[in-house]
């Protein structure tokens, strides 16, 4: 059951064979799969080695990004504050002679950062360190965007969404859906969406992601690009069941 994706199920386009080394990704002990809507409160509890589908968007649907300018520091942040040592925002760090190179609180598997809204897949590599992480980024950016625009309070809307991911299959349609997000989206102007679908098709592969676990289990990267795009032809015949294009839109 691929709960994130409204428990579609999502097999992979005909002739494609996959290898699956990793074919039951654990629920770890004590865990609480899910989310509680109507409270707005998560039932998850973070833990180490564990992957989570992370999502939010502006407070009452707001744009969270203006311009490339905007778009460019959200991206930013991902991975400047992906670091254990970091303390102060971008702009002081922008002053220091030589970057924080510590180890970092998560593993970044994909995201797709859209004008009103992100979706993340991460791995918590730390104790604490996924929570701690998300502070940092959603904090940092919306003090930075707040000054910018002159504004005061919150730019996103309550606290951010995470849901566990439990198999293999949730994994790699995951995967699919957030790397081609503005597309199951169905963006017109993707000028401001920064996504990581690039680095996982391109043959160069740079970029900030950890995605060894997803594309190990292709021959190749445009293995890879024909499942995803082959689930995400049935994720937009199925995209009105969608949970989260329901609190998204």
């Amino acid at each position: 059951m691929y709960v994130a994706l409204c428990s579609l199920s999502l097999p992979p386009p005909q002739n494609l064979q996959l290898c699956y080394p990793h074919p039951h990704l654990h629920l770890a002990a004590g865990q609480l799969s899910g989310y509680n809507y109507l409270m707005g409160i998560r039932n998850i509890q973070f833990a180490e080695g564990e992957y989570y589908h992370i999502y939010n968007r502006g407070v009452d649907r707001r744009d969270i990004v203006n311009d490339n300018a905007d778009a460019n520091r959200l991206l930013q942040s991902l991975t400047e504050f992906n670091c254990e040592e970091v303390t102060g925002g971008l702009y002081e760090l922008s002053f220091a002679k030589e970057r924080p190179k510590g180890k970092p609180l998560v593993d970044l598997v994909c995201y797709c950062l859209n004008p009103n809204h992100f979706h993340l897949l991460i791995r918590e590599i730390k104790e604490g360190g996924l929570s701690k992480f998300m502070h940092r980024f959603i904090g940092g950016y919306s003090k930075y965007f707040n000054n910018r625009n002159k504004r005061k309070g919150t730019l996103f809307e309550g606290r951010f969404k995470a849901k566990h991911v439990s198999d293999n299959d949730y994994l790699l349609h995951a995967s699919a859906y957030i790397n081609l997000n503005d597309r199951v989206h169905q963006l017109r102007d993707t000028l401001l969406v920064r996504s990581s679908w690039n680095e996982y098709v391109d043959t160069t592969g740079v970029g900030a992601c950890t995605k060894n676990i997803v594309l190990e289990q292709f021959k190749s990267r445009n293995e890879y690009k024909i499942f995803a795009e082959g689930a995400l032809t049935l994720m937009l015949e199925k995209r009105p069941d969608y949970k989260e294009l329901l609190e998204l839109e």
